[in-house]
């Protein structure tokens, strides 16, 4: 089953033209999702579309959002998919939170740094 979300949501950033679309396989880390799935948009007009047009396409093919955060500012929108969670952000919000960065840390990268 989450091959095929994540292959819906994929598809529905690609129709939208999200940007730097970055897949994370965080099953090890958490036990809240499987996957991480981060966007952005050039505007909060894009950024507000991408997130409705992922809502739509998995909505179409019988997955319901858990919940959706963020659409009335539409700087980060994050749609939980429950086995998928989705980011979409400005750059400029992405680029400060940097999320990719924090959820590709593993435990053995943090102990490298006590040595």
């Amino acid at each position: 089953m989450t091959e095929r979300l994540d292959a819906v949501v994929l598809a529905a950033l690609e129709d939208v033209k999200g940007q730097d679309v970055a897949r994370l396989d965080v099953r090890g880390l958490t036990e809240v999702t499987d996957t991480l799935v981060v966007a952005s948009g050039s505007s909060t007009r894009q950024v507000k579309a991408l997130a409705e047009h992922v809502i739509e396409a998995c909505r179409a093919v019988g997955f319901q959002p858990v919940g959706v955060e963020g659409l009335d500012t539409a700087e980060w929108v994050l749609v939980d998919l429950g086995d998928l969670v989705l980011h979409v952000m400005l750059p400029a919000t992405r680029s400060f939170y940097e999320l990719e960065k924090l959820w590709s840390l593993r435990p053995e990268d943090l102990r490298r740094g006590e040595d």
